[in-house]
């Protein structure tokens, strides 16, 4: 059957309206489900920051929502936790049929870590799963980092565990962390968050 120019133009329509309810695409082969992207018709996890001064650190992180990204910035001081991070509130996502997690950044050339949590408790405590992934200083366009669920390790506040190994059936919350155990200013823009399948 031959499609006529409306009706070409009423299925684009659909698909773009589709993804931008988080539906899942495809983009160069790959099932791509969008969790975040920072504009109003999308999904929003809503993200709140949490700097090392919860440890008794000098830290300093803050966020901004500004043209459908989420600038993250701050200066990290490794004198106390060297840390800043920003973080959703608690979900549920069952991504068992998905490869990873793939962000669209542009950022500083520091390296910055991604977390995942699940229920998965250590000896009565609460267990965290980082990745770690270098960013391009100055880059003209967008990068897309892939982080394969495969690459995450359990870790408890900061040391890596033995196990439990990750649940991506039971996904609760995400993290961003600027810790890359260095001095001085970060500078990070988030655009969207997506999980993919290969």
């Amino acid at each position: 059957m031959r499609l006529t120019p409306i009706i070409r133009l009423l299925l684009s329509t659909y698909a773009c309206v589709f993804v931008s309810l988080g539906g899942v695409s495809a983009e160069q082969g790959e099932n791509i489900l969008i969790l975040n992207t920072f504009s109003e018709a999308g999904p929003d996890l809503q993200w709140y920051v949490q700097n090392d001064t919860v440890m008794g650190g000098r830290s300093k992180g803050g966020i901004e929502l500004l043209d459908e990204r989420l600038d993250f910035s701050g200066i990290t001081n490794t004198n106390g936790g060297g840390f800043s991070s920003i973080r959703t509130r608690k979900f549920a996502k069952d991504l068992s049929n998905y490869s990873g997690i793939k962000v669209k950044v542009k950022a500083d050339g520091r390296k910055y870590t991604w977390s995942i949590q699940t229920d998965a408790r250590w000896r009565g405590r609460k267990v965290s799963y980082w990745a770690d992934f270098n960013t391009t200083a100055n880059a003209d366009e967008l990068e897309e980092i892939y982080i394969p669920f495969s690459r995450f390790s359990p870790q408890f506040r900061g040391f890596k565990l033995d196990g439990p190994q990750l649940d991506r059936s039971n996904i609760s919350e995400f993290a961003l962390y600027q810790y890359d155990k260095t001095d001085g200013p970060f500078s990070l823009q988030l655009f969207s968050v997506e999980a993919y399948s290969e």
